[in-house]
């Protein structure tokens, strides 16, 4: 598990990295944009994205991901939904965001912030196992 989570951290990092060089340059409204031109190209996604002074959060009523696999009679591997979390903060943490989430297997609400040394961190228990 250690090192899926790492993988998804380095894709996060790395091939992500010219989405995360937009956010640091137009912070939340980078993120908002950026999500909306996502969601828009998944075929059926059902997500509606908001944009606060404070926040941008990601309302997923159908996960694109997930609909694909049950549609295909795909295995989905309990942990999917995590890859959001280790993917979406190592993009978030270069610009100085940081994101959290709670729900999972085939809905779940996102929410960027900028980065608080405060804020709780991610509990993991937050995010739902993915089932088919």
């Amino acid at each position: 598990m250690q090192g899926l989570q790492r993988y998804w951290t380095d894709l996060g990092r790395s091939y992500f990295a010219p989405v995360t060089e937009r956010w640091k340059r137009d912070g939340l409204a980078g993120v908002a944009s950026y999500w909306r031109a996502f969601f828009a190209a998944e075929p059926g996604a059902e997500v509606k994205v908001t944009q606060t002074p404070e926040a941008v959060a990601l309302e997923v009523k159908v996960c694109p991901a997930i609909k694909q696999l049950r549609e295909n009679r795909r295995e989905i591997v309990p942990c999917f939904c995590q890859h959001c979390y280790f993917i979406s903060e190592a993009m978030a943490e270069r610009a100085d965001l940081t994101v959290r989430i709670e729900g999972g297997n085939g809905s779940c609400r996102q929410v960027f912030y900028r980065r608080d040394p405060n804020r709780a961190p991610q509990n993991l228990a937050n995010i739902k196992e993915a089932s088919c």
